[in-house]
């Protein structure tokens, strides 16, 4: 639903910005691997452990340190990663020694925290700890804009990659791909632009050559009409990356907002103690403020 370029946009707009943006996928990694991985381990630590090795927690040290389905990490890791976040350290695998780190924490999840709460598979402290700031993103089924924006972007992407001469879609085969429903959401998307951009021979991407299952649509939905309007602003579209950028723009401004909103409210309305939190000055926040219309 792109998450990881939302939690890339906060990381390089944020002060940490010069210190490193590290990823991993809680649900990707068996338990003991993935405690290793987060906190690293010392030499003799366990079978195979010939030397210390340094956890993704203490490379991103002063940085972003992204956990992305946060919602499959085991409940053991859970504990301690909760620990880590209360007391901004913790002990490597195997080790004796307290590690400090200064991290910022993003976690995503496809999954129903709440839910699992319920059912004890989530901590409700851990949940708690980390719901400071939340941002819900929406299938990209429902983000019929975004779709637009996203496939001139990896369209751009590709054609440059492979040195191709595109200047975009027909009406028909954006349309076509706009109406599909991304089970996949972007990664399908993608896969589909680098699929269409490989085998075209023309200047613009024909309904033709969309992958047949495009065009089925799930049951109880109907596909839209195109509109004159529409049809026009797809033929006249501005280049890809200056629309590309432009979204980003407009999604960073609307969390940027947002992060504002949060901050104030756990300070209390102190822009001094906000503005710190926030890596900013006084004058920097009170700017931000007028902007968005929050004075």
């Amino acid at each position: 639903t792109g998450k990881d370029k939302i939690a890339e946009i906060i990381h390089k707009k944020s002060a940490r910005a010069r210190f490193p943006f590290i990823k991993i996928n809680c649900g990707a990694l068996p338990a003991g691997l993935l405690e290793s991985e987060l906190f690293g381990h010392v030499q003799g630590a366990f079978t195979g452990a010939t030397r210390n090795k340094r956890g993704m927690f203490e490379l991103a040290h002063h940085g972003t340190l992204f956990l992305t389905e946060i919602g499959d990490m085991p409940l053991p890791l859970q504990v301690k990663l909760l620990s880590v976040l209360d007391d901004r350290e913790f002990v490597p695998v195997g080790g004796e020694q307290k590690v400090k780190v200064d991290v910022r924490i993003i976690a995503a999840t496809h999954r129903p925290l709440r839910e699992q709460i319920q059912k004890n598979t989530f901590r409700e402290d851990l949940f708690y700890r980390l719901h400071v700031l939340h941002l819900h993103l929406p299938p990209l089924r429902e983000r019929g804009e975004d779709i637009r924006a996203l496939l001139d972007h990896f369209l751009y992407k590709f054609a440059k990659a492979l040195g191709k001469q595109l200047v975009g879609f027909t009406p028909e085969a954006m349309q076509a791909l706009v109406d599909y429903h991304y089970p996949g959401n972007i990664r399908e998307l993608s896969n589909i632009v680098e699929y269409v951009v490989n085998i075209c021979k023309k200047k613009k991407i024909e309904k033709d050559i969309l992958p047949p299952y495009i065009f089925e649509m799930p049951p109880g939905k109907e596909r839209p009409e195109l509109s004159g309007e529409g049809r026009e602003k797809t033929v006249d579209a501005a280049p890809v990356v200056l629309e590309e950028d432009e979204r980003v723009a407009k999604s960073w401004n609307e969390i940027e907002r947002q992060m504002i909103v949060d901050t104030l409210k756990k300070f209390r309305g102190n822009r001094t103690h906000s503005a710190r939190e926030l890596g900013w000055g006084r004058m920097k926040l009170y700017r931000k403020m007028k902007a968005y219309g929050l004075m």
